[in-house]
């Protein structure tokens, strides 16, 4: 077992979805806290030695880290070396990503400065907001008609309703929905779920249409795999449902072959670019749920001619072809090391927000 891989965080340990061959992703323990009631205390010379192994030993991994998912920042020169000659198509994560995480799901409002960086970025290259919310949810934090939105994990996308140099009459009323007939279903569940973890303070459900959200933000940790239990017996008696999870959160969504991945090359397709050797998707995202869409968006440019082709795929080894291919990038938003198939790293939103202003003063804006 490598040091990577023994460094899961608590909370994945405890309340961990059934792994998938090639989509591990794996936490790094969150730098040690600074200061508090035991800094006081004199450590002796073994101690401080402990300390001094244990932060040399982060600070090794947190660098190896970084050589491999350099800062989009810090990188830009090489994010425009790449892109250049090529047509830029901005996908954007909400939650974590335009917003800061926050305790209640209702509360991630998204900042003004980020909305008109958003606003930059899509009057230069067409763009859109691909979140495991309700898409109607998304749309009312974002506010701006100009986008596509792929709402519940992309199950539910939907095209510009304000028109911009991007769109295309095909593209406009762009609708798809692969999971309708699950509908019914998922309402049920809805009801099942809130009535079953009533009874775990913090615990929340929220309805995403197309999917479901249980968050333990704001659970007890000693709760987690209580609530993980209940959460699973409920749909033992759904068995077209499956269950994943992303931070603090329990995503209940119908057994389909669709993810952000599949919502990329849809739009992709949507937008005409579908033959095209020119097109450079950027796709910015916190979340693990955001793999998908990390390997994903070049599968569409005839790259999968062969049975080892897709096997590549199967086991997320989709992001080298797609460097090796210079279509398009994936940026991890993250404080801490993670196990990611994105080529760049941010730390924070308001990293994304000063990598949009950057992107959208560039000579690629001019294309």
């Amino acid at each position: 077992m490598t040091k990577h891989a023994a460094a899961l965080a608590a909370e994945d340990a405890l309340v961990a979805a059934p792994a998938q061959p090639g989509r591990r992703f794996t936490s790094y323990p969150p730098p040690r806290a600074r200061g508090g009631c035991r800094a006081a205390a004199d450590p002796g010379p073994a101690g401080l030695a402990a300390r001094t192994t244990a932060g040399s030993w982060l600070d090794e991994l947190d660098d190896d880290w970084m050589a491999k998912h350099p800062s989009a920042l810090g990188g830009f020169e090489s994010v425009l070396a790449a892109a250049r000659g090529k047509q830029v198509v901005m996908f954007l994560d909400y939650d974590g990503t335009l917003s800061p995480i926050v305790k209640d799901p209702d509360s991630a409002v998204m900042s003004d400065e980020m909305r008109d960086a958003v606003r930059g970025v899509a009057e230069h290259f067409p763009t859109a907001i691909v979140s495991g919310r309700c898409r109607d949810k998304v749309f009312n934090f974002v506010k701006l008609a100009e986008l596509y939105y792929a709402g519940s994990h992309g199950m539910d996308i939907k095209g510009p309703t304000a028109q911009s140099k991007h769109t295309m009459a095909k593209a406009e009323a762009v609708l798809c929905q692969p999971a309708s007939e699950f509908l019914p279903v998922i309402d049920e569940v809805y009801l099942a779920l809130t009535a079953r973890t009533a009874s775990v303070p913090g615990a929340r459900v929220e309805n995403n249409k197309f999917c479901l959200s249980v968050h333990f933000r704001c659970v007890q940790q000693e709760k987690w795999r209580g609530l993980e239990e209940q959460v699973r017996s409920v749909l033992k008696e759904y068995p077209d449902l499956r269950l994943t999870r992303g931070r603090k959160v329990l995503e209940i969504r119908p057994s389909i072959k669709w993810d952000k991945g599949n919502a990329l090359q849809f739009l992709l397709e949507s937008l005409g670019f579908a033959d095209s050797n020119n097109v450079f998707p950027i796709y910015i995202g916190d979340d693990r749920t955001d793999e998908d869409a990390f390997k994903l968006p070049g599968r569409l440019h005839n790259t999968i001619k062969t049975p080892t082709d897709a096997f590549a795929l199967a086991v997320g080894q989709f992001e080298q072809v797609l460097r090796s291919m210079g279509q398009g990038i994936g940026i991890l938003v993250s404080k801490i090391p993670k196990e990611t198939s994105a080529s760049y790293s941010l730390r924070e939103p308001s990293e994304v927000k000063e990598f949009l202003h950057r992107l959208v003063k560039s000579k690629l804006s001019g294309r």
